[in-house]
């Protein structure tokens, strides 16, 4: 066994257990009073996805420790593993799978269903829908398995004769290898014609995921560059943006009476929304008028929260004011950290994956010497740079999301942009046979990774969104619409 398998066990339950604690924590404290004690089934849904979307981000730098933990072994099967990744990967995200095209599709036609229809209407509705989503998915990607499941590797045949051992070992960059004649070993020797395709098909599990990954990369590439240029300068701004002072009473009643009247117009619509719903009257009209009743309230929320940050109130007025101040503060500076992270993870795309040959290994070095200094310190830095592009994605998704009709964020895209950026040091991973060799090789799409275009739209969008912020995302924030506060 590995010098430090028992510690990465222990590791592992302890963080899925303390993920699933947050999850329960952030579900508590953010759903909506009228939500309490009521509606367990979509409550654990909600759980269930966000303890997998977090841990398909640890999943990786979990990987690494594991084949870590063989590090010393000639060949990784030379020991056993801790952890069995590759069946545990598969698993995950078939789970992740069902979760976004079956399950989360069945609550949210049931619970946003006709309320005035029976319970087993609704489920018969909901579950028509559901496997006839079912039935077309599996249609189609039986037929895109059955012409297209096969992945292609170049392979190069060599060979070489055998040769006497001889009575010294003395090798250097001119003679590789045991032998008379060009003293190089037969990878250096072999002729173009030695070059050929292996082809094999993939299992079906694997064509799943890649498919899926895939998919979402396009959704990926444009959230994720938007977002790891605005995560940390939104931070930056907010601190730049913070209230400077506390407002007085008769300000503070002045607004709250605008505030109250914004509320009671949006009753108002909200209520001619649901009787228009109850009439069957659910054409584009409406539908268009229910996201833009949904975004007022969102600017109204912000707006409350707002106000009540420029007029604390309570008898702990001065603490909870002290408190907002230091908030700012922390903002600012994870915004500088998170600015450092932002330029280390597109110089690190630039250097490693869109020059060829790379310039540099760059972060997988930093990580490689930081497992020197102590076993789980670069894995613990792994994470943290794949975790941040995560939540890098979902600024991107908040960013832009109200304009978009559909938004999917997958944490396999994450998953599978790491394990490419970070491909020397994720080397030999189970995470890297899925996402790189399998996914990179697979037939029909192969091109897309070959000539980076994730990678290239990643970059640019970054750079576009660096240079907009800079220059405009700074400016105070104008009202966009009459429900906005006055002052």
């Amino acid at each position: 066994m590995g010098d430090f398998n028992l510690a990465l066990m222990i590791v592992t339950i302890v963080v899925c257990v303390l993920v699933l604690i947050v999850n329960l924590y952030l579900l508590v404290n953010y759903q909506h009073p009228d939500d309490a004690n009521q509606a367990y089934i979509p409550k654990f849904i909600v759980v269930l996805g966000l303890s997998i979307a977090s841990i398909s981000i640890l999943m990786l730098p979990a990987d690494v420790a594991n084949r870590q933990a063989c590090r010393h072994a000639i060949y990784n099967g030379a020991c056993n593993l801790t952890l069995p990744m590759k069946e545990l990967w598969l698993a995950l995200y078939i789970l992740d799978a069902i979760l976004v095209f079956f399950v989360i599709p069945f609550a949210m036609f049931y619970y946003e269903g006709d309320l005035d229809k029976t319970v087993w209407k609704r489920m018969k509705s909901s579950l028509l829908w559901v496997i006839s989503t079912a039935v077309i998915c599996v249609l189609l990607l039986g037929i895109l398995y059955g012409f297209l499941g096969k992945v292609d590797f170049t392979v190069r045949h060599l060979s070489a004769s055998t040769q006497a051992f001889p009575s010294s070992w003395d090798f250097t960059s001119g003679q590789q290898c045991v032998g008379t004649g060009a003293r190089q070993c037969s990878a250096y020797s072999s002729n173009a014609a030695s070059v050929t395709t292996w082809t094999t098909r993939t299992t079906f599990p694997e064509y799943i995921v890649a498919l899926t990954t895939v998919a979402g990369s396009i959704f990926f590439t444009i959230f994720g560059g938007v977002g790891i240029a605005c995560l940390p300068l939104g931070l930056i701004t907010a601190f730049i943006r913070r209230p400077k002072s506390v407002i007085t009473r008769s300000q503070y009643i002045k607004e709250a009476t605008e505030l109250a009247k914004r509320a009671r117009e949006l009753k108002k619509a909200g209520d001619g929304l649901h009787q228009e719903e109850r009439s069957g009257n659910k054409g584009r009209r409406w539908r268009k008028n229910v996201k833009s009743v949904e975004k007022e309230l969102l600017l109204l929320e912000d707006d409350v929260n707002a106000l009540e940050e420029m007029y604390p109130q309570g008898e702990q007025a001065e603490a909870t004011w002290a408190l907002t101040i230091l908030g700012y503060l922390a903002k600012l500076v994870l915004g500088v950290l998170g600015l450092i992270v932002s330029v280390a993870w597109v110089a690190h795309i630039i250097i490693y994956l869109l020059i060829d040959p790379p310039l540099s290994a760059f972060l997988n070095e930093v990580f490689i010497k930081l497992d020197d200094i102590w076993g789980l310190l670069g894995t613990v830095a792994f994470a943290v740079f794949c975790f941040y592009l995560l939540l890098s994605v979902i600024t991107g998704a908040m960013m832009i999301g109200l304009k978009l009709v559909f938004i999917t964020i997958h944490p396999m895209n994450v998953i599978q942009f790491c394990a490419t950026a970070f491909g020397y040091y994720a080397q030999a991973t189970a995470a890297q046979e899925i996402f790189g060799h399998t996914l990179q090789s697979l037939r029909g799409i192969e091109y897309l990774y070959k000539y980076n275009v994730f990678q290239i739209g990643f970059v640019v969008l970054a750079g576009l969104t660096f240079v907009y912020y800079a220059a405009f995302g700074w400016r105070s924030k104008k009202p966009s619409g009459r429900f906005q506060l006055s002052t």
